[in-house]
């Protein structure tokens, strides 16, 4: 990729976002935050993530 088509690229997606209306922007944020898989699962991957929620279940019994 040349430094000019980064430039395009970049110049696109910064007037994409700043023609969105502030509560999209808003929306879109939040939504994108709820979807997000939790910090063990993303970091450490499927197994570290079972056993800490199978630990975490343990303790409130």
């Amino acid at each position: 990729m040349k430094t000019n088509d980064y430039v395009k690229y970049m110049t696109q997606t910064i007037v994409k976002y700043a023609d969105q209306p502030k509560d999209e922007r808003k929306r879109l944020r939040i939504e994108k935050k709820q979807t997000r898989a939790d910090f063990w699962y993303r970091w450490f991957g499927i197994l570290p993530y079972i056993l800490y929620t199978e630990m975490k279940k343990r303790r409130k019994m």
